[in-house]
């Protein structure tokens, strides 16, 4: 987990391209309306990542094994790199060859790159998806939380008019469809990575 979040908290980074264009939350010292850089998008990225990533395992338990050599040189992972860095790759070129919302890019990224991953790993679908939801549930309870407190905090920070203007449950459906997203790519990159599988 901890590990996860460490590199996970370096996607903190793209946040200039998120504002003002997506958003403009407040930021310590400013940081976001003088730099587009914010130490909050830093600490989210950290906290979202490995909660993502551990999410299914803390409910059910799962023990892990390495993928043997059989298993690792089957013909669907000769892709295993591009997979890996087709969320990245798509992204990118989104963001240079069309005038989508980043946060749309970042959608339609994540979710390409999460059936990539679960071609060369179908293996882990089972995971993928149900952590999908299961970081959706979080995600959720985690911003009703936040209107809660501060009921305007979505009209005044997020740039609506931008965005599709949906609010479901007064949260951005944007939102929603990024945590699916995120929860169901994101829970697959640690066996990804490490060739991990869990133990049957």
């Amino acid at each position: 987990m901890f590990i996860v979040s460490l590199w996970t908290s370096l996607l903190g980074l793209t946040e200039p391209l998120f504002v003002p264009e997506y958003w403009n939350p407040p930021s310590l010292f400013d940081l976001s309306l003088k730099t587009g850089f914010d130490i909050e998008s830093l600490i989210f990225s950290f906290g979202v990542g490995g909660i993502a990533v551990v999410l299914y395992e803390l409910i059910f338990k799962n023990k892990h094994t390495a993928l043997s050599e059989k298993e690792r040189h089957l013909p669907k992972h000769r892709l295993h790199l591009l997979s890996i860095l087709s969320a990245p790759i798509i992204f990118v070129l989104l963001l240079l060859i069309t005038n989508l919302n980043p946060i749309y890019s970042s959608i339609i990224a994540m979710m390409i790159g999460g059936f990539a991953t679960w071609y060369c790993r179908p293996d882990l679908k089972i995971k993928m998806i149900t952590s999908a939801f299961m970081f959706l549930c979080f995600y959720v309870i985690y911003f009703l939380t936040l209107i809660t407190i501060v009921p305007v905090y979505v009209e005044k920070i997020w740039n609506l008019s931008a965005i599709t203007g949906i609010l479901v449950v007064g949260i951005p459906i944007e939102e929603l469809f990024f945590a699916l997203s995120f929860g169901f790519i994101w829970s697959s990159i640690y066996e990804h990575l490490a060739w991990r599988k869990f133990k049957v």
